[in-house]
């Protein structure tokens, strides 16, 4: 999966920033008038269907968290105001990496001077222990002033890459993709998913408004299943509705209902291949629960069309990945 190929991305269809994009933006031109990132950098990030006026948010954020009203003190007071080096962003163990021009979108807040950026490798690559991915050059207070707040993103989104394409590689050979979820953490929303798409993965809602799921809650509330999702479909009648069911009586009254997307939640591999049989082809069937890494093969083969997978942003390890630090060619 190539995460910059825009016919593969959520992206809005008056070539604005995407579903997900908080800057209200239609067009390119009005994203590049409210990002303060360079013009190049921005249109990177909107390539990649992430939008630009969020991820220069979120580096100000992390930035202002770093510094909480000052300046960095150990940096300052050891570094020439001058001083220019070369920062390596090196891959400590395999994966894929995901998040680097978030990384550059970080040091561009911080960066009182022009930083050169030499890119070694792209979002999505595979990528061995030991290799650079990304070489910047500029002032080195600015350098490492930014050092960790680039770090923790880059590390966090490619932790959640080589996590996902452990899943995608389990289901090859199989119509299955994995799926994320809303599980998400606050803030980071747009930048964990964009790390499963590098993954290979594909994602899920991403928001309450741009597609309904019934859970067990909602059916409660209504007085079941097929109430639930009736009544969404009355309400909202244009919205994709995903039905959770936990039996295959369940699955039955929803998908006469006209369910578009049921999720088959802790189905056993032998309840899920029922369920596809069951259902024929009149919706798109997602299992959920009792997945793991071990049995995900067996699940894809059942002929569901998703997997879904909370653990992809919720509890994904850190890709290790550091900063080495040398003298300016």
């Amino acid at each position: 999966m190539n995460p910059s190929d825009p016919t593969e991305l959520p992206l809005a269809s008056g070539g604005g920033c995407g579903d997900g994009c908080a800057c209200g933006a239609e067009t390119e031109e009005e994203a590049f008038m409210e990002c303060g990132l360079d013009p190049a950098l921005a249109a990177l990030l909107l390539d990649s269907g992430l939008d630009p006026v969020e991820v220069e948010d979120i580096a100000n954020v992390a930035i202002q968290e770093d510094l909480a009203g000052g300046v960095d003190v150990t940096t300052v007071a050891t570094i020439p105001e001058d001083a220019v080096a070369t920062a390596d962003f090196t891959a400590r163990e395999a994966g894929v990496v995901a998040g680097l021009r978030v990384a550059e979108a970080v040091l561009s807040v911080v960066c009182t001077d022009e930083f050169e950026v030499e890119r070694h490798v792209e979002d999505g690559d595979r990528v061995a222990e030991g290799q650079k991915l990304l070489s910047v050059t500029t002032r080195t207070r600015d350098i490492l002033t930014a050092e960790r707040s680039a770090l923790n993103l880059l590390c966090r989104m490619s932790g959640i890459a080589s996590a996902t394409r452990a899943w995608a590689d389990a289901l090859d050979g199989t119509k299955a993709k994995v799926r994320d979820t809303r599980k998400t953490t606050p803030g980071l929303r747009g930048l964990e998913k964009f790390a499963v798409r590098c993954g290979g993965g594909v994602n899920h809602r991403m928001s309450l408004s741009d597609a309904a799921l019934v859970k067990d809650n909602h059916v409660v509330a209504a007085g079941g299943v097929a109430e639930a999702f009736n009544a969404v479909r009355e309400s909202f009648p244009e919205v994709p509705i995903e039905v959770e069911v936990d039996t295959l009586h369940q699955l039955r009254e929803v998908v006469d209902a006209g369910a578009d997307l049921i999720l088959l939640d802790n189905f056993t591999p032998d309840e899920c291949e029922e369920a596809v049989a069951l259902v024929a082809g009149r919706a798109a069937l997602e299992a959920s629960g009792r997945l793991t890494l071990t049995n995900a093969k067996a699940y894809a083969a059942t002929g569901v069309d998703y997997l879904a997978v909370g653990a992809l942003t919720h509890s994904s390890p850190i890709l290790d990945i550091g900063l080495d630090l040398r003298a300016a060619e």
